[in-house]
């Protein structure tokens, strides 16, 4: 190749690589009166809402298709595609059943809140990180443990994903997280993205073991993914497990009717043996680490690339 035209076609090159470069995708985090705003190039892809029901939560999620991929109900009315059951369903949190045996799950009488103590640190760029710190409150005030929590949010043009780093401290004294399927961390799903909708051609949970729809109930998996018909198209969301999590492999509370959660605690009912037990204790002033992503994609998990992902992020550290 003549010097001259190598020379113009590394200064092109140079130039394409720049422009790639200064248009990557950039992140906005919001002040919100109800708490934050997650924005990517300017379009929302979820609220952090400080406190909705019992506890902190993401609604509403949108998918990497632009349709709503988790229920609304109840923070507005159901819609006709949606169930108008278990109200403590809020779209996206972390929580468990039976914490020194209070209910941090459901909002029933006698329930627990988790109270937002302290925005750590909320700032966009190329990635998006929000940081809050929590306390877990019994109905009578008192607390039981904290936890500090680090959305950490990227995006790859196709699909977006949140990595979620949770610590939960036993600051008060030994905490147990006890055994029941009522837990822990995950999702609802849109309501068209239930397998029990049969709209169109219905959705789907799949695992990394091949377990399929209500099979996946209960069993231990590196990652879990839930897709179905939202918008135009087909929408999916996954939850991986990464290595460093407690107890991995979790097992799974994925129901047909759209709740999708990692639980590492609810053995003797995943089991169906009274001869297990799930619950965990943490000592006074030491912790447990959970660590999940949840990616948003387009079509099934293949068209996700979620085993994929899952090996990328299983090399984090």
């Amino acid at each position: 190749m003549h010097r001259k035209c190598f020379a113009l076609s590394v200064s092109v090159a140079l130039l394409l690589a720049f422009t790639a470069a200064s248009q990557a995708a950039q992140f906005e985090v919001e002040k919100t009166k109800e708490g934050l705003a997650v924005k990517l190039d300017g379009k929302l892809l979820t609220n952090y809402l400080i406190k909705s029901g019992a506890k902190p939560i993401f609604w509403p999620v949108i998918g990497a298709g632009g349709a709503e991929v988790t229920r609304g109900y109840p923070m507005r009315d159901a819609t006709p595609d949606e169930r108008d059951d278990h109200i403590h369903h809020r779209s996206f949190w972390f929580t468990h059943g039976n914490v020194n045996g209070v209910d941090f799950w459901a909002e029933t009488a006698g329930h627990g809140n988790i109270i937002q103590r302290e925005m750590v640190k909320a700032e966009g760029g190329k990635t998006a990180v929000i940081v809050t710190r929590n306390d877990w409150l019994g109905p009578d005030g008192k607390k039981h443990c904290e936890d500090l929590r680090t959305f950490t949010f990227h995006s790859d043009g196709d699909r977006w994903w949140v990595d979620c780093d949770i610590v939960v401290t036993a600051s008060e004294g030994p905490v147990t997280f006890g055994d029941t399927k009522e837990g822990s961390f995950g999702v609802r799903v849109a309501g068209t993205m239930k397998i029990d909708a049969k709209v169109g051609d219905g959705g789907t949970v799949v695992n990394s073991e091949g377990q399929t729809d209500g099979a996946a109930w209960g069993q231990a998996a590196k990652w879990v993914d839930y897709h179905g018909p939202a918008g135009k198209g087909v929408e999916g969301v996954a939850i991986l497990n990464h290595p460093s999590s407690f107890r991995f492999p979790t097992t799974w509370h994925v129901r047909t009717y759209g709740l999708f959660c990692a639980n590492p605690f609810g053995l003797h009912d995943f089991q169906k043996s009274k001869e297990v037990d799930g619950s965990h204790t943490i000592p006074k002033g030491e912790t447990m680490t959970l660590r999940h992503r949840v990616l948003f994609h387009k079509g099934d998990e293949k068209q996700g690339k979620v085993a994929e992902s899952w090996a990328d992020y299983a090399k984090q550290k």
